[in-house]
């Protein structure tokens, strides 16, 4: 078959999950203010990802974008994973997915090639946030288990960006979702050593939608029922999928709008019982500390359990640590999880036990809640809780809020005329052109 064969000449898919999604998605209306907010999300990721530099992870892979300068798709690997490094990009609850690291990279990659602006560019990373959102929603409980959802659903989300980006029709779309989910991936198993695969998660999700949406430009088909087939993603990797998730709610707001921003540098699943701390720490005098008890539902415990962190990356998923420090010190920042703070924290880890509360696994990922009761000598005890975090859209950071936690990100990245970048990536809203952003 000659490569410049577009879908819409082939027998379209009819009929399946992809395709309703691909509808709902491009027939809902763009707002200003679902630009507005797709915005500040974008704004979040870039500095995310410009951070990700300055970190051990972040130089190889900006060793390995060297070898790949004029390749899309590794360009969009580098960057999803760049963004997902120093654990404060966002995140959708309900989906358990981190949107901005497999969308925005996706984007940036291909809007030279797309001569997009930054309308169009905001609307392509607007519909990759719903489709990884939507996916994500629809593989169970059980699926996130073994997988990490960012890997296995932001697949969706990075090639729904590129489908827009390249301005492919809706059959070009659906075909490209289906060889995206061929490709989902992303074990957990990299928790037990702290390795860097993570971020090689959220960088082939946005890798795979470039790849995707390329060759389906060509006339590459895919499975069109990659999620519901007998053999497709439900089958093999989710034990209690929820289908009509990906179509459901059809006229309820954009899940741009129910992202949660991530103040603390920690693994979002600590962030309930961070908050709690937080709330103590001024209230509890540490010296009469006896122990703690944490409760919070049961996939938190299943990725944060870790009482004693030999690392900085396993002291941002360890509920015990995050919560001693925050505790310790009245913040958690960057600085709260290397060598000396953890040596400081390690006796009140110690003292730390960690359970699953029935009310907040039931809630879960409707809501991410938790509490820190803190046993005090003499038998008295305080506690604080939470169903939601700082960041969730119910106790959501302001714009100036993401302006400045934008900055903190850019100053640490060593990041010059990080007011101007602001700016720029800002007007993309209302009209702007897409700023250059060099690694």
């Amino acid at each position: 078959m000659s490569t410049n064969v577009r879908l819409q000449d082939l027998a379209e898919p009819r009929g399946t999950l992809t395709e309703g999604l691909v509808a709902l998605i491009r027939n809902r209306p763009v707002g200003q203010a679902d630009l507005d907010a797709t915005a500040l999300l974008v704004l979040d990721g870039v500095a995310n990802m410009l951070a990700g530099r300055r970190t051990e992870p972040g130089r190889k892979l900006l060793a390995f974008l060297e070898r790949h300068p004029e390749d899309a798709g590794r360009r969009a690997l580098v960057m999803g994973g760049l963004m997902h490094i120093l654990e404060v990009d966002d995140l959708h609850k309900a989906s358990v997915v981190h949107p901005a690291c497999v969308t925005v990279p996706a984007a940036l990659a291909l809007a030279s090639e797309a001569g997009a602006g930054g309308r169009a560019f905001l609307e392509a990373v607007l519909v990759g946030y719903e489709a990884c959102a939507r996916v994500g929603m629809s593989v169970g409980g059980g699926h996130y288990r073994t997988w990490h959802n960012t890997g296995t659903c932001g697949t969706f989300g990075g090639t729904m960006t590129a489908a827009q980006m390249l301005g492919l029709s809706d059959g070009e779309a659906v075909h490209a979702l289906g060889n995206a989910g061929t490709q989902s991936a992303g074990l957990w198993e990299f928790l037990d050593t702290g390795a860097m695969s993570k971020h090689l998660h959220a960088g082939r999700a946005a890798e795979a939608g470039v790849v995707s949406a390329e060759l389906a430009a060509l006339g590459f088909t895919g499975p069109p029922a990659i999620l519901e087939g007998p053999r497709g993603l439900y089958a093999g990797a989710c034990p209690d999928p929820d289908p009509g998730a990906v179509l459901r709610d059809a006229d309820g707001p954009w899940q741009v709008h129910l992202t949660s921003i991530k103040p603390w540098p920690s693994c979002r699943h600590t962030h309930p019982v961070v908050d709690a701390a937080l709330e103590l720490a001024g209230r509890v005098e540490m010296s009469a500390v006896e122990r703690i008890e944490v409760s919070t539902y049961q996939a938190a415990i299943d990725v944060c359990d870790r009482p004693s962190p030999e690392s900085e990356y396993e002291a941002k998923f360890s509920l015990q640590h995050c919560v001693a420090i925050s505790l310790l010190d009245g913040k958690c920042e960057f600085a709260s999880f290397g060598p000396e703070a953890r040596a400081r924290a390690a006796e009140l880890c110690a003292e730390t036990r960690v359970r699953s509360g029935d009310t907040y696994s039931e809630a879960y990922p409707r809501d991410w809640g938790g509490e820190v009761t803190v046993h005090l000598a003499g038998g008295g005890a305080v506690t604080a809780a939470r169903t939601a975090c700082k960041g969730d859209p119910e106790a959501a950071l302001s714009r100036d809020e993401m302006i400045v936690k934008a900055g903190m990100l850019l100053a640490f990245a060593g990041f010059d005329d990080a007011d101007r970048l602001v700016a720029d990536l800002l007007a993309m809203a209302s009209g702007g052109a897409v700023p250059e952003i060099a690694l």
